[in-house]
């Protein structure tokens, strides 16, 4: 049912520190970014191998993440899988409420989101070929 680990992300304070340290110090390659719908920068992706990848979200905050604030640190964890209809059908089955239903994201993959008992945030993707990933 999976392919792998996509990505995993971060809020970082500063965008510019976080860049030097993956792409200068560990020598990660700057591939994309993505902008919100205000048209502001979001999200910066960094490629660690093929198909792999860092995400570093912009405007990250020292504090604890209570919904309503945006942390430095953890953000998610990206899990492919081949169907994302077929994995968002089993979480289901297994008692859990998704956060976010199946829907393509702004990278045109398709995602569903669920929460660990922790409540840290799994996104569940199927890559789309025509996706800045897959032609990464």
């Amino acid at each position: 049912m999976f392919k792998g680990i996509g990505h995993t992300a971060y809020n970082v304070i500063d965008m510019e520190k976080s860049l030097q340290f993956y792409c200068d110090v560990l020598g990660f390659q700057k591939c994309f970014e993505l902008k919100n719908d205000k048209n502001e920068p979001w999200i910066v992706y960094l490629k660690v191998l093929n198909l792999q990848f860092i995400e570093l979200f912009y405007n990250g905050k020292q504090g604890v993440d209570n919904d309503t604030k945006v942390t430095k640190g953890y953000n998610h964890l990206c899990l492919e899988v081949n169907d994302i209809h077929e994995i968002a059908n089993h979480l289901k089955s297994k008692g859990l409420t998704l956060d976010v239903e199946p829907k393509m994201g702004a990278d045109l993959n398709w995602q569903c989101w669920v929460r660990d008992p922790d409540g840290n945030r799994i996104e569940f993707m199927q890559l789309d070929p025509e996706s800045p990933q897959a032609k990464s």
